[in-house]
């Protein structure tokens, strides 16, 4: 007997969105979004909480599109909680939901790994490290508060109280960095490394390094997600995507390239996730891509 796939639905959140971008299908209401401080609003994009239960014996599948962000990853199980650092990718994450699932997930700024754990980006690229082996140890009993919280509100206060005191002195390179990144998903990735770096007065090389050691991609794979995201915004807008015209909007040579790039750094084509976000439309709190 052939066995049935689980069933796959989708979570993006492009910088500046909420909770969740719209193309997201994972119901609204299992989301809630915290406030950062002012104190840490150069180091922290974003916290969520979420908090979600299944119905035994039922399994989903995530399909998390990359952002090219580093995060903070909280998972409450059992009246224990775990917290990871999990290093920027380009990648789509595939997560197996079931049971009770509950945690908490911060996502940093650009450099903020670096000016939190004194780590250089590159060092933790795709991966997901315990926090206990990349802090001081005064730090390493925040888990055990996490458990011993009696709400997420609590949780998110004693997680956001240890990073301010993690943080260290800013780092004049980081800036510069910042200006970069900004600059390769300005007009949807139309400047390229090599024009970026003579707009710094930087070599190539160098322009490599400050992105390894501050982001934990190269410039290009970079530029490649600013793409990504700016297609994922023209969808939003399109009634009927003309793919050829969003191609060239987007930067990109042509159609073929479009869909070659989405899929690599998705997983799905464009066409492959509209249809998946107008058929689970209906079954979520999200509308699909108007």
């Amino acid at each position: 007997m052939t066995e049935l796939p689980m069933p796959e639905r989708l979570f993006i959140r492009l910088p500046d969105d909420p909770s969740c971008a719209p193309e997201t299908t994972v119901p609204a209401s299992t989301l809630t979004e915290f406030a950062v401080p002012a104190l840490l609003r150069s180091t922290v994009d974003h916290v969520t909480a979420y908090e979600e239960r299944f119905a035994p014996g039922r399994e989903t599948v995530e399909r998390v599109l990359p952002d090219g962000a580093s995060r903070l990853l909280i998972v409450l199980h059992g009246g224990a909680a775990s917290i990871h650092v999990a290093g920027a990718r380009a990648d789509p994450v595939l997560l197996t939901m079931s049971g009770h699932m509950h945690g908490l997930s911060i996502t940093l700024h650009p450099g903020a790994t670096r000016g939190l754990f004194g780590v250089p980006a590159n060092e933790l690229t795709a991966l997901t490290v315990p926090w206990d082996d990349i802090v001081p140890k005064a730090h390493r009993d925040v888990p055990d508060q996490l458990a011993a919280a009696a709400d997420d509100i609590t949780r998110v206060q004693h997680v956001l109280q240890s990073l301010q005191a993690l943080q260290r002195p800013p780092d004049p390179s980081r800036q510069l960095v910042e200006h970069a990144a900004r600059r390769l998903g300005a007009k949807m990735g139309g400047i390229s490394v090599r024009e970026l770096a003579g707009e710094l007065n930087l070599s190539e090389r160098r322009v490599q390094q400050l992105f390894a050691s501050h982001i934990g991609l190269a410039p290009s794979v970079w530029r490649r997600l600013q793409r990504l995201h700016g297609t994922l915004r023209l969808l939003r807008t399109a009634e009927t995507p003309q793919w050829a015209e969003i191609a060239l909007c987007a930067g990109y040579y042509d159609q073929s390239h479009l869909i070659n790039e989405f899929r690599a750094l998705s997983g799905l084509t464009p066409q492959q996730l509209v249809q998946r976000v107008v058929s689970d439309s209906s079954n979520t709190t999200h509308g699909g891509i108007t």
